[in-house]
């Protein structure tokens, strides 16, 4: 039977130490250049794929906490991806020029304290490679919550990537073929996204049909189906099956890309 929009699913909080990442991928393209006070402190350039890590934090469930921590200072031109994506953007500064903004001790922190109060958050992802997020690993895993991590391929901590549930490398996320689409594609865009999320947090080729429309609805809460000629999201799917292939499985359709 397919899933409602208020499908039960425990909440997501996504985490990010987002200074970290930024920094490793400059230094992925120019090895030490980050260290260089000349090259930190201006103005930086958007390298983060923000929403190939948001798209996978909402294939686990719909997004409750979406918090940055950063010295924003010099991040403006990342304004228009995070607020497109609802990111609370957490202010650190350094308290000196060589010194560590401390986000990832306040990021630990406040994750512990999330998970106390907030019971309805199954799910907690942080976005960073450093082995300080080890100790908090401990408390989330203890509190019964699935732990996600996601990290640079070069610069994560292997324990830190060994204490999560699942870890997965940004360079998967961000470099997943065929995510770009043209507004007139926007269907397509967001059936294509979908499927493929399913089946890799899921890890099988064919995903339940009825667990990739409330998806789409996290992906795009815009997303109106009447408005691009559609009925029904059946509909959609059979609009489409040049894209996609389904056939019958025990409870549910079953869907995946062709």
């Amino acid at each position: 039977m397919p899933h409602s929009d208020s499908e039960d699913l425990h909440a997501v909080a996504l985490y990010w130490d987002f200074e970290n990442i930024h920094a490793g991928l400059c230094n992925e393209k120019e090895p030490g250049s980050y260290a260089n006070k000349d090259n930190r402190f201006k103005p930086q350039e958007p390298l983060v794929d923000v929403q190939a890590v948001v798209d996978m934090a909402a294939s686990f469930g719909p997004i409750a906490i979406n918090r940055a921590y950063c010295n924003w200072q010099y991040f403006g031109r990342y304004r228009h991806l995070m607020l497109q994506n609802a990111v609370e953007l957490l202010q650190l500064f350094p308290p000196g020029d060589n010194a560590k903004n401390g986000a990832d001790i306040k990021l630990c922190l406040d994750a512990a304290e999330d998970i106390a109060r907030f019971p309805h958050i199954g799910t907690v992802i942080i976005v960073g490679g450093d082995s300080d997020f080890m100790p908090v690993s401990h408390k989330i895993k203890a509190a019964g919550r699935t732990l996600i991590g996601v990290g640079l391929r070069k610069t994560t901590n292997k324990n830190w990537a060994s204490s999560c549930h699942r870890f997965r490398y940004y360079e998967s996320l961000a470099q997943a073929p065929g995510d770009a689409a043209a507004p007139s594609d926007l269907p397509a865009d967001l059936l294509r996204r979908a499927v493929r999320l399913l089946g890799e947090q899921r890890g099988e080729e064919w995903v339940d049909q009825g667990a990739v429309w409330p998806l789409i609805k996290r992906l795009d809460p815009t997303f109106d189906l009447q408005e691009h000629g559609h009925s029904s999201f059946p509909a959609m799917v059979k609009s489409l099956g040049g894209l996609v292939e389904v056939h019958k499985g025990t409870n549910d359709q079953l869907i995946r890309l062709r």
